[in-house]
């Protein structure tokens, strides 16, 4: 074989070899990478959100934590969240989680310990998660919105802790309409 004929054969198995690659390429960014728009601002309102019938009334502070497994806002939240529930363990405040209806997926080990509710009154409204609400002593709803605003959630820009702190003091707090810009993913279908 001539060496023009095995540099010709290299050159085309190189030129194959690279199509697949950049083939495979695009297949994983189109199934597994999403593209993010940016920060947007939401408006939440508590208007319409009670607890389950079995939840209401006086008792503990209760944390429902709302999530899509299919936004990846949630990956920057979860180690968040984490930190809760650390935090305010030994406290009289229950975890909970709710995810989007029609979703599937699970949250993190860390996050087995929130409790699932399959439905809460007025979620099917709330406009974006992830997002949280939470409920005083009495079961009257104290927050609703965001766990922080920007595209980084943490426990340096929250707004959940000082919530949670002030309620367990048993201060007034009145937080049920909120606008947001943050990292956000549809809830309503």
């Amino acid at each position: 074989m001539s060496a023009r004929r095995k540099y010709l054969i290299a050159a085309l198995i190189a030129l194959l070899w690279g199509g697949a690659m950049l083939a495979a390429f695009w297949w994983f960014e189109a199934r597994y990478l999403r593209t993010f728009d940016g920060e947007r601002a939401e408006l939440f309102s508590g208007d319409a959100l009670r607890l389950p019938a079995e939840l209401q009334g006086p008792g503990p502070v209760r944390f429902v934590h709302f999530w899509d497994p299919g936004c990846p806002c949630n990956v920057g939240n979860q180690q968040h969240l984490e930190e809760l529930l650390k935090r305010f363990a030994g406290q009289p405040v229950e975890f909970y989680e709710v995810r989007k209806a029609g979703s599937k997926g699970r949250l993190p080990a860390p996050l087995a310990s929130l409790k699932p509710l399959s439905e809460l009154p007025g979620a099917e409204q709330l406009p974006a998660s992830p997002a949280v609400g939470i409920w005083d002593q009495n079961g009257e709803l104290v927050y609703i919105g965001p766990y922080s605003e920007g595209a980084v959630c943490s426990s340096d820009n929250s707004f959940v802790e000082p919530i949670l702190d002030a309620v367990l003091a048993g201060r007034k707090v009145r937080a049920t309409h909120s606008l947001a810009v943050a990292c956000f993913c549809d809830w309503q279908q």
